[in-house]
């Protein structure tokens, strides 16, 4: 029997097992290969580039992967983990595991090779590595990196949407203004999925020696709340400086996509109506959001208002602490997907600047109060009265790098997010309600991160317009 028709049986068992399918959980139905594209047919390994799609039980919508398979006769016992199954008389696994692929990989992108509808294209003028020996970076969940030494890492996109990946994309647009603020793309490996372009995988410049601003932001939450009686800018470990300079670097990235690729407008009533109607959706299925619902609303309500057409262009789209890493020589920011669980037509629609300040506004918020949560795990964060001091300490923190990262950014712009209140807000609890129904679903002890900031939100809503209710 063929690769084609013995596969699909084994995938079912083997793909919940795997970190970056994303439908754990789910029991699967059927997979169906839809497309093989062999690209080692001769002695071992062999390998071939599978496109499949995986069914579900509970009849909701199909999902497509790609998975590089290759097979050997005896699997070496570094490769044995990443083993599918017996496929004839050899075993198939997971290639990227196999530095003999990833080696092969890196050629044919060096190369430009293209094998049926797999093209294999290298940036002009691109550095690629060579000599080293391709290494599986084990820190994704949604997608596989391979790195070479200090110079290339390739990012394998597992799971696939017709149409040019936006990371890809907006690489490809940075690139043609010579933006410093994104590892550079040295190429890609495109094929077709339902006769439309697909993405399989981007190579870009490898950050040697970079940690990412999430890990960064814990540290320094942990050394604040670890002293007794510093305030956030006495602590060695103070986060701001770094917060400006990564303000900074947004907002560069920000005025080279609109060079790129220009800018549109878009209406605050659509807006607005927009985030009406996701609030709806995520509070029939998360009722601990009820009591925030009206403030809420009455802040999307005040968007709507907005005079004129809202400035929009191509964005970042899922921008937080943990898609920036700190080089060496500054701050550079990664992985511009947009939001994972999103259609591919809505990640790539422009939207406000004002998106992608949110999210890290966020995601100062999270690193603050989950470092405060692992301190006082029994704290009720969303508790007007919860005023301990370590809550003080992290409220402090997020305070003042969320103000550091608006004081880089309009360094660089030129004018202050914060000028915005009203549209920045609305933005801010959109990202915030998202992230009460993902914590409820994946993470129930976090919920209460998201719940605090919509509190705190709709308060501050409410304390400008010199409303007195309370919510909560």
């Amino acid at each position: 029997m063929s690769l084609a028709e013995e596969l699909p049986s084994l995938l079912p068992q083997w793909l919940p097992q795997q970190r970056w399918f994303a439908a754990k959980g789910r029991p699967v139905r059927q997979v169906a290969l839809t497309s093989v594209t062999p690209l080692l047919t001769e002695d071992e390994p062999l390998l071939d580039l599978v496109l499949f799609a995986v069914a579900f039980d509970d009849d909701s919508p199909v999902q497509h992967y790609q998975l590089l398979v290759a097979r050997r006769e005896h699997l070496r016992g570094e490769l044995e983990h990443a083993c599918i199954g017996q496929v004839g008389n050899c075993m198939a696994y997971d290639g990227l595991w196999d530095p003999t692929v990833t080696e092969w990989l890196l050629e044919a992108v060096r190369s430009g090779l293209t094998v049926g509808d797999v093209r294999f294209v290298p940036e002009p003028g691109a550095k690629i590595a060579e000599g080293a020996i391709g290494r599986v970076m084990g820190v994704e969940q949604s997608n596989t990196s391979v790195s070479w030494g200090d110079q290339s890492i390739l990012k394998l996109f597992r799971r696939m949407a017709s149409g040019v990946n936006p990371d890809l994309e907006l690489h490809r647009a940075l690139r043609s203004v010579g933006s410093r603020e994104v590892a550079a793309l040295q190429g890609a490996i495109e094929g077709v999925l339902d006769g439309e372009p697909v993405t399989l995988a981007m190579l870009q410049d490898f950050a040697a020696n970079s940690a990412d601003g999430w890990s960064m932001a814990l540290a320094s939450v942990r050394d604040l709340l670890a002293e007794g009686d510093l305030h956030a800018d006495e602590v060695g470990g103070d986060f701001a400086g770094e917060a400006s300079r990564l303000g900074e670097t947004v907002a560069v990235v920000h005025a080279e996509l609109r060079r790129a690729l220009g800018t549109s407008e878009r209406n605050p009533r659509a807006l607005a109506a927009t985030w009406h109607e996701r609030l709806s959706a995520v509070v029939a299925q998360v009722p601990t959001l009820e009591p925030y619902v009206q403030p809420i609303r009455e802040v999307y309500d005040a968007v709507a208002t907005v005079e004129g057409s809202i400035p929009t262009q191509r964005v970042h789209g899922d921008l937080h602490l943990g898609q920036t890493l700190r080089t060496p020589f500054g701050w550079l920011v990664i992985d511009f997907e947009g939001e994972p669980a999103a259609p591919l037509a809505e990640r790539v629609k422009p939207d406000s600047a004002l998106r992608d300040i949110a999210g890290m506004l966020r995601s100062f918020d999270y690193a603050a109060f989950h470092q405060l949560s692992q301190w006082e795990p029994a704290g009720d964060l969303t508790n007007p009265d919860h005023d301990s001091q370590m809550a003080w300490r992290a409220k402090e923190w997020a305070e003042r790098n969320r103000s550091a990262f608006c004081d880089g950014y309009t360094l660089r712009a030129g004018s202050d997010p914060r000028d915005q209140a009203v549209l920045l807000r609305g933005y801010e609890l959109d990202k915030a309600v998202y992230e009460v129904l993902y914590e409820t679903r994946s993470r129930p002890s976090w919920a209460q991160i998201p719940l605090a900031s919509i509190a705190r939100l709709t308060a501050d809503a409410m304390s400008e317009r010199g409303d007195t209710r309370s919510v909560g």
